[in-house]
């Protein structure tokens, strides 16, 4: 509720106002009491129950307290035929809504059978009537209030344990990342020792040489510097590094592509000069990309389904677009399972985060005739957000 205060205010001073002017009449009935027949000496406990109602979210044992108390006293002749049940009602539904005290709760519900079968006594009704009704009335209540306090409960306890899931995959994701940028910079800095020896070997003989293997050098450690500039954003837990051969990149594609048709899925290339001139860390994160959107095409869509992959340049960066008719002969494979809103397990959680880290964006959903389709805009020179 947007403003529950107000709520409450509002809806203690109802009560108080119905508590007043409103009386049981003959025949289950109800009926408008004249302002001359208010009882003066009542108003103090009416306007007590009544005002209890605003605390009933913070203090809802409390507020039963007060209401089944203020029952009890009109109990005693102090007024006939109010409404101040109807406190207690309210009363019990937010004890079981709001408290998770369920066994001071449970007194507050037994207090409350407890002045229906004293009520039951002086009612005019058949008395087994009065106390069966009343009972399960204020049983009732406080169960309904009860559940659905439970049910936020667990909703609430669904999301949490989502949002963990989602920051664990991310935090996979992110170390498999790191991993892979490491070994980026580790090509990197394993040419320039190439290179630095080569032009060291050269130098006195052929010095023109030297000075073209060392401004190798110079521009493989600027880039190495770049890409460790993108790594050292990238938190990770220590870990074994394995794979220290050079990483995949866009020029691998047809490779890649080649491995999805020989398992059944048309799979047709377009490319834009795509590849060329990228640095190191969008390379790579472009190939991983396409890798797995292509892997759910195959885990969803399955063999004979057909997939296009496009690849374009514009003035900041490239732009990835792959995208299937969903008219393959998949099945269900155990945990992959189409996630919330039509997204297709944690891989696109894992692309969304390459796409982020290089300052970019990805979408990814179900196309309105069928299939998916999954776009990238990788900048080329951005900042990671």
């Amino acid at each position: 509720m947007r403003w529950p205060r107000a709520a409450d205010a509002v809806l203690a001073l109802a009560v108080f106002l119905a508590t007043v002017f409103v009386m049981d009449a003959p025949g289950d009935a109800l009926a408008i009491r004249p302002i001359g027949d208010v009882p003066i000496g009542a108003l103090p406990v009416f306007a007590v129950a009544g005002a209890a109602l605003y605390w009933r979210r913070r203090a809802p044992l409390v507020v039963v307290g007060v209401a089944v108390t203020a029952w009890a006293v009109t109990l005693g002749g102090l007024v006939d035929k109010d409404l101040t049940g109807v406190v207690t009602l309210v009363a019990l539904y937010s004890a079981g809504r709001y408290s998770t005290e369920d066994r001071w709760a449970w007194m507050g519900v037994a207090a409350a059978i407890l002045v229906v079968n004293i009520e039951g006594l002086t009612d005019p009704a058949p008395w087994q009537d009065a106390v069966v009704y009343g009972s399960v009335a204020m049983f009732g209540t406080w169960y309904v209030g009860r559940r659905l306090r439970l049910r936020g409960e667990r909703t609430a306890q669904s999301l949490r344990e989502q949002a963990a899931e989602a920051r664990r995959i991310v935090a996979e994701e992110r170390t498999r990342i790191a991993r892979e940028l490491h070994d980026v910079v580790a090509h990197r800095v394993s040419l320039m020792t190439v290179q630095a020896g080569a032009a060291k070997a050269v130098a006195s003989e052929d010095p023109a040489g030297a000075l073209r293997a060392m401004g190798a050098v110079e521009e493989a450690g600027r880039q190495a510097l770049d890409e460790l500039r993108h790594l050292l954003g990238v938190l990770r837990p220590e870990t074994d590094l394995d794979g220290l051969g050079p990483q995949p990149g866009l020029a691998d594609l047809p490779r890649l592509v080649e491995q999805i048709r020989g398992a059944g899925v048309e799979v047709s290339l377009a490319t834009d000069g795509a590849s060329a001139e990228l640095p190191a860390r969008v390379d790579l994160f472009a190939y991983r990309i396409v890798q797995e959107a292509l892997t759910n095409v195959l885990k969803h869509a399955g063999p004979g389904a057909h997939t296009e992959v496009r690849l374009g340049t514009d003035r900041s960066g490239i732009v990835i677009d792959v995208l299937d008719d969903g008219h393959g002969a998949a099945t269900a494979m155990p945990g992959s399972g189409a996630g919330p809103g039509g997204t297709r397990g944690h891989g696109i959680i894992g692309m969304r985060e390459r796409a982020l880290l290089l300052g970019g964006t990805l979408d990814a959903r179900p196309r309105p005739g069928g299939g998916f389709r999954v776009v990238a805009h990788l900048p080329t020179g951005g900042e990671p957000v």
